[in-house]
């Protein structure tokens, strides 16, 4: 029963790192990038416009896809190494 709640939480804990992890990126890629940053990213051009303004218009959603599929991918490894795979 103790060995049970063990292992609980170190699932726990392992899931709320991985989604901390995330959720840094996600607020570095949509606030940091494309707002506290975008007059520093000005001068980069990128497909015809600067980088701060692809990181707000495009590379933020295509960062938010990737790290869905990360999560997704890492969940499942955390779930195999917990013994809780499909």
């Amino acid at each position: 029963m103790a060995d049970d709640k063990a292992n609980a939480a170190a699932y726990w804990k392992a899931n709320v790192r991985l989604i901390t992890g995330c959720l840094i990126v996600w607020a570095l890629v949509s606030y940091g990038f494309a707002i506290l940053l975008r007059p520093l990213l000005a001068g980069i051009p990128v497909g015809g416009t600067d980088l701060g303004f692809w990181f707000a218009q495009q590379g933020s959603i295509l960062t938010f896809i990737g790290i869905i599929f990360f999560y997704a991918w890492k969940m499942n490894r955390l779930d195999q190494q917990f013994g809780l795979g499909e």
